[in-house]
């Protein structure tokens, strides 16, 4: 071996970077500690700012009337008073008479061409996020868009075409906002079941797929084999 040839087999050694000295990997440690821990403090820190802006906020409104005539302040007393308000102004819409003049009120709002486009949309977007036990049966998978790609979707409602096949209808969200997507009717033996509640599968849409249960039951989910309708762990 000649001279140069042992130094060209030397100098990748040589080259090497040095190992991170103590006080790269304490600063470095210290770093991740600080992070994890404004990590987990700041969903804390918000909850509680935003706690005490809904509750300042109804107090500023109820105070100037209610502490006059018991003659002091009651800390919360707005957020109680307007609880019980909401509730009273549910309990009311929910009947009869109450729905009826809630229509002619909307419909009252419908000449109104700002604050008709502010009330409706307000108005849906809240219907879309009180994902209710009526509105969401459960979390579903199916092949969408196409064979071995793999989409949460949510079964809103069956129904049964004139042969007596049943379809599903599936609601397949937009992320991270699943306010808005798809609606998609799906032959019964091409819908899949989830473990996932609606609960879970609302946070892995919301989240772009980062928040994801422990285990997903994708085992059952096989793209060579077609489902079998009469099976009881089908839909």
């Amino acid at each position: 071996m000649t001279a140069q040839s042992a130094k060209q087999s030397t100098e990748p050694i040589d080259n090497l970077p040095p190992a991170p000295g103590i006080w790269q990997k304490w600063k470095s440690s210290l770093r991740n500690k600080i992070l994890a821990g404004i990590i987990a403090l700041t969903p804390t820190i918000l909850t509680i700012y935003f706690i005490k802006i809904f509750i300042t906020f109804f107090d500023n409104i109820i105070s100037p009337t209610i502490d006059p005539l018991i003659g002091f302040h009651i800390p919360g007393l707005g957020l109680i008073l307007a609880i019980t308000f909401i509730y009273l102004l549910g309990l009311f819409i929910t009947n009869f008479l109450g729905k009826s003049l809630l229509s002619a009120f909307e419909k009252w709002l419908n000449y109104i061409p700002v604050v008709r486009t502010i009330y409706q949309t307000t108005k849906q977007v809240l219907s879309a996020i009180s994902f209710s036990k009526k509105g969401f049966e459960r979390v579903v998978f199916i092949e969408y868009p196409r064979k071995n790609v793999w989409t949460i979707g949510f079964v809103t409602g069956e129904t049964v075409n004139r042969d007596g096949v049943r379809f599903y209808s599936i609601f397949l969200p937009t992320t991270p906002n699943p306010t808005s997507g798809w609606v998609l009717f799906v032959q019964e033996n091409e819908v899949f079941p989830s473990e996932m509640s609606i609960e879970q599968g609302l946070k892995t849409i919301i989240s772009a797929g980062a928040v994801l249960p422990p285990q997903v039951n994708f085992n059952v989910v096989k793209s060579s084999e077609n489902p079998d309708p009469a099976k009881p762990d089908q839909l």
